[in-house]
């Protein structure tokens, strides 16, 4: 410190440090200062600032009591932060550094430099506040918004989020996913957040389920984007997730109260013509067992397990006596039975279902070669849905009996699917119908 006080005191100055020489014993006074603490202070000359002692300077007693107790104990202080008094009774914020001197006569002097840090303080002042603000905001949010690093664990999160893994904000940063959802589930969001830190494309809207930390399921949507450095590096990921699962359950009891109103037309279906109904049950059994081959979600599997039953439900509108009619149609009777997609496809299309339903129905007689009705569609004009629909209808008509004619049996249904494969029938779905009768014990599968 003894350097530090023999610093040339022009030079200080010019370098805007205060530098002082105060003696603590036999008496208490400024001994040395230069330009730049009376400056700081708001005086006009070095001599102004020896009418004060040091411990005048200080606003804060618990401040001053603590840095003499410092230079007491340890000889010496760093960068020591408080407030002096200016002259115009307003602070400022400065950072002492001095020690302790003892002269060959006993004599004891605090020697040492004042710095300005008011603008440093201003800058973390406002920093501060601007985190604090960044922090209200978030915490305000209705959703729950987490900040990850590269390696995928939380350094920042909203009150939200805190609620809904429902831990104190201690036991939450530092950790990942899987400290908080099922292993499988948390595979899921790892796998997310490492696809958008390598390739910098966030992931929009995504609907997903969360098993919670009560055991209970929730339904959300979530968006992940990348977060960047000053150089444009990647050094994490920001998600937010909004909690859907009101409005999932309104949606699911709209879509349920649907259904049961067209499974009333189904019922009586099932009292005109029990073949038929029989026929519709089995095929959505076929179609949603093809279906769960191909791994499709729940929702997806409601759709074509409901098109299956109702994908005749136009045939309420056909005379029974054409409908049941033993032997050959006459072509004005087929072109009627043909009718019977577009009757169920006007009955639904105006009713909104998050699937395709009315249009698989409509399009379940299509066939890839565009020898198919009602629109003569081809290939990929035909959805995959209906692609299926197809298959599981022809698989299930011709094992089984109709009134006006016996069954053909399983092997010459299969033989039908096989010969048409590729050309009538999506190939893919004809193998995947080959290997549920071939893997059931019974081969009819849908009747197990």
């Amino acid at each position: 410190m003894k350097n530090t006080f023999y610093l040339n005191l022009t030079t200080a100055d010019s370098l805007g440090i205060a530098l002082f020489k105060y003696s603590v014993f036999p008496d208490e006074r400024f001994i040395i200062t230069n330009s730049t603490l009376a400056g700081m202070l708001g005086y006009h000359a070095k001599s102004d600032i020896k009418k004060f002692t040091f411990t005048d300077l200080f606003v804060s007693q618990t401040d001053k009591e603590e840095f003499l107790g410092a230079l007491k104990r340890d000889g010496n202080a760093h960068f020591f932060e408080t407030k002096f008094r200016r002259s115009d009774g307003k602070s400022l914020w400065v950072a002492i550094t001095a020690s302790v001197v003892t002269s060959r006569e006993r004599d004891r002097y605090i020697e040492g430099i004042i710095e300005d840090i008011s603008r440093h303080k201003e800058m973390e002042e406002k920093l501060a506040l601007e985190k604090d603000m960044l922090q209200n905001l978030l915490d305000n949010m209705p959703d729950a918004i987490y900040f990850k690093d590269d390696t995928n664990h939380i350094v920042k999160f909203n009150r939200f989020y805190a609620k809904g893994v429902n831990l104190p904000p201690d036991q939450i940063t530092g950790k990942t996913d899987f400290d908080f959802f099922p292993a499988a589930q948390a595979e899921v969001m790892f796998e997310d957040d490492n696809k958008v830190l390598a390739t910098g494309e966030p992931i929009i809207g995504k609907i997903e389920r969360t098993k919670l930390q009560n055991g209970t399921w929730n339904q959300v949507i979530t968006t992940k984007i990348p977060m960047y450095d000053a150089n444009g590096k990647i050094t994490g990921t920001m998600g937010i997730t909004r909690d859907m699962t009101a409005y999932a359950n309104l949606e699911r009891e709209r879509v349920d109260m649907l259904i049961s109103a067209l499974m009333v037309l189904a019922k009586v279906l099932e009292m005109r013509d029990p073949y038929t109904f029989g026929h519709a049950r089995n095929v959505a059994v076929i179609a949603e067992r093809i279906a769960e081959r191909l791994g499709w979600d729940e929702n997806r599997l409601l759709g074509i397990r409901l098109a299956g039953q109702l994908h005749d439900l136009g045939k309420i509108s056909i005379p029974l006596d054409i409908l049941n009619k033993p032997g050959k149609l006459s072509e004005l009777e087929y072109q009627l039975i043909k009718e019977h997609v577009n009757k169920c496809y006007d009955l639904i299309k105006d009713i909104k279902f998050p699937f395709s339903l009315a249009e698989t129905i409509h399009q379940h007689h299509e066939r890839l070669d565009g020898s198919g009705y009602p629109n003569n569609l081809r290939n990929e004009q035909i959805i995959l849905e209906a692609r299926i629909l197809a298959v599981s209808d022809v698989l299930e008509s011709m094992t089984a009996y109709r009134p006006y004619r016996e069954a053909l049996g399983i092997d010459k249904a299969l033989e039908e699917l096989q010969q048409g494969a590729g050309t009538k029938y999506d190939e893919r779905i004809v193998a995947l119908a080959r290997d549920l009768t071939a893997s059931s014990s019974n081969r009819e599968f849908w009747l197990n």
